[in-house]
């Protein structure tokens, strides 16, 4: 299927969804957020409702929404996110569905790449719940350090409770930033697998392992690094990984 297809799905998949359908313990951190966090530029979720309603066996996070925070006419708050998103009665997903730059959906920077690892993985996107570790919108990730305890405390509840309602076992994080992020937010340290870039590059993507077998795997960033590229694709380490993490 092409990615102009994939993006626009038939209406069979996009049958009416419902908020009320989300776990009460991720609803209940969503309602928690605070004031100044709700007020600021960013994302919560890349994903619909549907999304959160069933067991999931990963969970993608990339470390916070991109771009210029105060351009208001580029992008929503928090608040107003998360009010499109308890409205939307669709499936879908921001890497398929969303025009970026004004180009074909699911077409541009690392969306497609998103399709290609969902697509080696056998799931789908619209049904793989997706969001960053920080909700905050920021233009480069060196302005998050400063924050970095304050935007987690105020953050990651809301990732625990994904993780616990969806009894998520693998966490695909994007970039070794969130990785690291991650894995200090879940005690995952034991380095259990890699997978090293065929080209002349040679970056690398790792897996560490928590004490209670969940995974986090830390993957180059799609957004510079080409997965559609065989020498650079890390879908076989996600494989691994979700292979490992049903038999642990």
């Amino acid at each position: 299927m092409g990615l102009r297809a994939e993006a626009v799905c038939g209406a069979a998949e996009r049958e009416a969804v419902s908020w009320d359908g989300v776990p009460l313990g991720i609803r209940e951190e969503l309602d928690a957020l605070p004031a100044d966090i709700l007020s600021r530029s960013g994302k919560v979720f890349y994903v619909g409702a549907e999304a959160l309603q069933k067991h999931s066996q990963i969970y993608l996070l990339g470390l916070n929404p991109g771009g210029d925070p105060d351009d208001r006419l580029g992008g929503s708050t928090i608040g107003q996110d998360l009010k499109a998103f308890r409205e939307r009665k669709a499936p879908w997903s921001a890497y398929a569905d969303e025009s970026w730059r004004g180009r074909p959906p699911g077409t541009w920077g690392m969306q497609p790449r998103i399709l290609h690892l969902l697509r080696g993985l056998e799931a789908n996107l619209r049904f793989t719940p997706a969001s960053n570790v920080v909700f905050v919108r920021s233009r480069r990730e060196n302005d998050l350090e400063r924050e970095k305890e304050d935007l987690l405390r105020a953050c990651w509840p809301v990732h625990q409770a994904v993780i616990d309602s969806l009894r998520v076992r693998v966490v695909v994080c994007l970039g070794q930033t969130a990785g690291r992020w991650v894995r200090e937010q879940l005690d995952a340290h034991q380095h259990v697998d890699w997978f090293k870039e065929t080209n002349g590059r040679g970056w690398a993507s790792h897996t560490h392992q928590g004490a209670d077998g969940r995974q986090v795997v830390s993957v180059t960033h799609p957004s510079i690094a080409n997965w559609c590229n065989p020498d650079a694709d890390p879908t076989s380490l996600v494989v691994r990984a979700m292979k490992r993490a049903n038999t642990g």
